[in-house]
């Protein structure tokens, strides 16, 4: 069975191990892409991070996007929306069915 974790700044995950998540706060885009490729290799399905962690790791977050594991997920943090965690579930169903569901297919 996989595993689910949340990774990002303190502030921002701890309410996450509340739910049975586990959390992995982390302060660094070094940190963060080294514990990434941990959690990947760790049977975690699910990887939630938030969307300013995210914005420092994209080039690994694209290595995941062409995996079917694990599922990387952004979420906002106690900074706020920036709108990139939204963007990038509507990028992944639009690939999965081939258009926009939200606005009609532009294709």
């Amino acid at each position: 069975m996989y595993k689910i974790a949340v990774v990002g700044d303190y502030d921002s995950i701890f309410g996450f191990a509340a739910l049975g998540l586990d959390t992995f706060p982390v302060t660094s885009r070094k940190e963060a892409e080294e514990k990434l490729e941990t959690l990947a290799a760790n049977e975690y399905g699910i990887i939630y991070i938030t969307e300013a962690m995210a914005a420092e790791c994209e080039k690994i977050i694209e290595k995941f996007q062409e995996q079917l594991f694990p599922a990387v997920i952004r979420i906002p943090g106690v900074s706020g929306n920036t709108g990139d965690g939204v963007e990038g579930v509507k990028k992944s169903v639009e690939q999965a069915v081939g258009s926009d569901i939200l606005f009609g297919s532009e294709t």
